[in-house]
């Protein structure tokens, strides 16, 4: 029984080094392709401050966020599911210790798809007394698609490269023997600042405001693969 188990650990043993020996001897290329490209975000999170401090208390938070609504939905903006309530606030702190009045405020955020509408809604807040709108983050939905897209490009790349290497010697690319998919990134941290650039904002009579020319830095998507190629 011994001799059995012993035998069969030695084939295993040899069928291994066997194999790493093949895949040693045989002629091989490796090689590395990196590939990139640019993306404007088409998800942009806003932040819209409803105070009733922006009218000296003039106007009550509740009058505000209806205008506020009528507004949006006037641009087609779909107040269920573009639009939520964030957080609610007041002074009372303020109003026990000093007796003056309560003034509450109200945080939304806002769900927009392109730089155009962020400049409008911006435009349009400021006409009815909301001066504090923000842009929180971005975000670039077809991000997983793209990324298999990028991966595909960079594989491609790779192959043109070992025939650019291998057809001055007279030899051709085989079948690839292994890849790896060496790394994916895009620069997240952009993604998360403000990256809106406000070419500016003019100012018409009667406090009336033309469109804002809004535009998003792009976001660089890059992937890079690594590649071995037998040579025939």
């Amino acid at each position: 029984m011994k001799k059995i188990v012993l035998f069969m650990s030695f084939f295993f043993a040899l069928a291994a080094h066997s194999q790493n020996k093949n895949f040693i001897d045989q002629p091989y290329l490796e090689t590395s392709a990196r590939v990139d490209t640019l993306v404007v975000p088409d998800e942009i999170f806003l932040t819209i401050l409803v105070a009733e401090k922006d009218t000296k208390g003039k106007i009550s938070v509740e009058e505000l966020e209806n205008k506020m609504a009528d507004k949006l939905k006037s641009m087609g903006i779909k107040l269920d599911e573009q639009l939520s309530l964030s957080d609610v606030s007041s002074n009372f702190k303020k109003y026990v210790f000093k007796q003056q009045d309560i003034l509450k405020d109200k945080l939304y955020a806002l769900k927009v798809y392109d730089a155009k509408t962020v400049g409008r809604v911006m435009v349009e807040m400021e006409k009815i007394g909301i001066s504090n709108v923000e842009i929180e983050r971005t975000r670039y939905t077809k991000m997983e698609d793209l990324q298999l897209v990028l991966k595909s490009r960079a594989i491609t790349k790779a192959k043109k490269q070992a025939e650019s290497l291998t057809k001055p010697l007279g030899q051709k690319v085989g079948p690839a023997i292994h890849i790896t998919d060496t790394y994916f990134r895009y620069d997240y941290e952009n993604m998360m600042n403000d990256q809106v650039v406000v070419r500016g904002v003019a100012a018409a009579p009667k406090s009336e405001f033309k469109p804002l020319e809004v535009e998003f830095s792009k976001i660089k998507v890059e992937s890079e693969v690594h590649v071995k190629f037998i040579m025939n």
